[in-house]
């Protein structure tokens, strides 16, 4: 089974590719470093609930849906 922070990474890397954002430009849109989303995406950082909110936002997609995601992709 797959950590946590690798799956949510996916969902987020999912949706940004969906929306055709750069990290750089997704990163803008969130309020956090282009790293910190490489690091994100790459599952190599535990995140807040805080910043996972604002990953929420700017991906313009109910953080409750992208757990369902991370859920489904876990079993």
């Amino acid at each position: 089974m797959q950590r946590i922070e690798v799956l949510f990474g996916q969902a987020v890397r999912r949706r940004r590719n969906e929306l055709g954002l750069s990290q750089e430009e997704f990163a803008d849109k969130a309020g956090i470093h282009r790293t910190y989303v490489s690091s994100i995406e790459l599952g190599k950082v535990q995140i807040s609930i805080r910043i996972a909110h604002q990953l929420a936002i700017a991906l313009e997609t109910p953080l409750s849906k992208m757990w369902k995601e991370v859920e489904q992709n876990s079993r």
